[in-house]
């Protein structure tokens, strides 16, 4: 991309003067920012310091005589590559999940075909609102990208989520949807950022012959082809020179006959079958070229060992599969944990062990159906008759689970990290001497309200609630928030990670339904039994 353009609508709030420090970063990151400023965003800042900063005319009307003669409105949502607002307030947010255009900013968002990124800035309890949830989360299956945002101290004086996030991180952010690189603007402006968050001096590291990743593996890893050796290399003896090689004395030959008279060897048409060791191999029919079965009088032979059956106690399903109830569906199951790596040492993510969606995958093809498990990284056996595809991250996760779609059913167990860092570090990030690193996060995708929001959307979807308190009301809430079907809401503050039993509360639209506690098997195929009689 030559020249990102970035169509910029500053919202009413305490926090828009910080997008003047957001049109300096686009400008000097080698971006075209163009600014429109809402009514309430015109409070906190001036068209003429915005025009200033961009370059560029400054746009707060939608009745502007000039512009709309030719339609400006729809000319200035089509050129831009991508919409940002910021700040984002709840009303502005809440007008945009409603789909309301009754200015230009909204007018605008309403419009426009490209990439929307919003970036929120609230009080803490405004933010926190169930309205305000939901408008999120729909904006999100509308595939508006909603940045998290910082928690602090704000103006009004109370503490918590809701403040705008710092122009860089929000620079970052739209260098990472248009896929660029942020060059000086991000690299130098963040370090001074994290700086001031921790002034420290660090001191001066020592050179060495290792001081790179690559030089550290050269000293200890072998070349795998020989290096060519230059003739200026090669040195002869001279005491040797000119003296010719005398002829190599002849091999002597070697006699050697095999003695046959060893048990392991035989001559040509002598070899005999091991003699059988099973007893109901015995006194059977053979013809006269063969020798007869010898008499055995040792204890009946021991049974071979056979492994573990993944799909042990799923029994009570019919033995051929098209006799099975989910004979002919495609079942889409995520489990295990999502690891996002900080450096190649370190990762953020969440306890699972994958028991669950692994037992649920293993119901599903019981059940006769086509199974494909996006695992994370977990050491447990394939359930047999089911299509594994492993992954690492929850990025990777997402793309695996939407090359995975079309479904039938979709069941998302899989515990996906909820954040990663911004910025992955290649070597070991080092211990400071009087404060931790600051890490600077950002949202991982949400697969469930992505898939919910999808073209593809499965006809039965089906999510998990990990909660540690007020289980059922963010299980209500998560399930009317992310757009499934159903969700299977568990306590883990309980000793359930890793377990073998689980207790669940399946949340559906008609009421909910607690079981008993049962282990993760029995867990998995009352679950299946339940995707039956929804399907039949």
């Amino acid at each position: 991309m030559a020249q990102p353009r970035i169509l910029l609508v500053v919202g009413g709030g305490i926090a828009a003067y910080k997008s003047c420090e957001l049109v300096r970063l686009i400008r000097k990151g080698g971006g075209d920012v163009t600014c429109v400023l809402t009514e309430g965003g015109a409070q906190f800042v001036t068209p003429m310091s915005l025009a200033a900063l961009s370059g560029n005319p400054v746009h707060s009307t939608l009745w502007d005589l000039k512009n709309e003669a030719e339609i400006g409105h729809i000319q200035l949502s089509r050129d831009a590559d991508l919409v940002v607002v910021c700040p984002a307030t709840a009303d502005l947010m809440a007008k945009m999940a409603a789909g309301i255009a009754d200015d230009l900013g909204t007018t605008l968002i309403l419009a426009t075909d490209k990439p929307v990124l919003a970036v929120p800035a609230m009080n803490v309890r405004m933010w926190e609102h169930e309205a305000t949830q939901r408008n999120v989360a729909w904006l999100k299956q509308a595939g508006v990208r909603v940045m998290q945002p910082d928690e602090g101290e704000m103006a009004c004086g109370e503490y918590g989520a809701g403040r705008l996030p710092e122009p860089e991180a929000v620079w970052l952010e739209i260098a990472e949807v248009l896929d660029i690189d942020p060059g000086e603007a991000g690299a130098a402006e963040i370090a001074d950022y994290l700086e001031a968050l921790e002034p420290e001096e660090e001191p001066e590291a020592e050179q060495s012959r290792f001081a790179s990743l690559g030089g550290l593996l050269a000293s200890i890893i072998p070349r795998s082809t020989p290096r060519r050796i230059e003739e200026e290399e090669v040195e002869f003896d001279e005491e040797f020179a000119g003296e010719e090689l005398g002829e190599l004395p002849e091999e002597e030959a070697i006699d050697a006959v095999p003695d046959l008279s060893n048990p392991l060897l035989a001559s040509k048409g002598a070899a005999r079958a091991a003699p059988p060791t099973d007893r109901d191999a015995i006194n059977h029919e053979v013809s006269a070229n063969q020798v007869a079965p010898e008499s055995f009088d040792g204890d009946e032979a021991e049974e071979p060992a056979i492994e573990d059956d993944p799909l042990a106690g799923q029994d009570e399903f019919e033995s051929e599969p098209e006799h099975r109830p989910l004979y002919g569906k495609h079942v889409l199951v995520t489990a295990g944990p999502t690891w996002e790596a900080i450096d190649p040492v370190r990762y953020l993510a969440n306890r699972s062990s994958g028991k669950q969606g692994f037992a649920i995958a293993a119901a599903a093809a019981a059940a006769g159906a086509r199974v494909t498990l996006v695992a994370g990284p977990v050491t447990l056996e394939t359930p047999r008759g089911v299509d594994r595809i492993d992954v690492v991250s929850a990025r990777e996760m997402a793309d695996a689970v939407k090359e995975a779609l079309p479904a039938d059913v979709a069941i998302l167990v899989a515990a996906v990290a909820d954040w990663r860092t911004k910025e992955y570090l290649p070597q070991k990030l080092k211990k400071r001497q009087d404060a931790p690193p600051a890490l600077l996060l950002t949202e991982n995708p949400d697969i469930l309200s992505t898939i919910a929001g999808g073209r593809q959307r499965p006809k039965l979807l089906i999510g998990f609630a990990a909660e540690t308190e007020s289980l059922l009301p963010n299980a209500r809430k998560k399930r009317k928030n992310k757009g499934a079907d159903w969700i299977v809401a568990n306590d883990v503050s309980k000793d359930v990670m890793g377990g073998t039993e689980n207790q669940v509360t399946l949340v559906r639209e008609g009421g909910e339904e607690t079981w008993d506690p049962m282990s993760k098997q029995q867990v998995a195929k009352e679950l299946i039994e339940r995707v039956i009689g929804e399907l039949a």
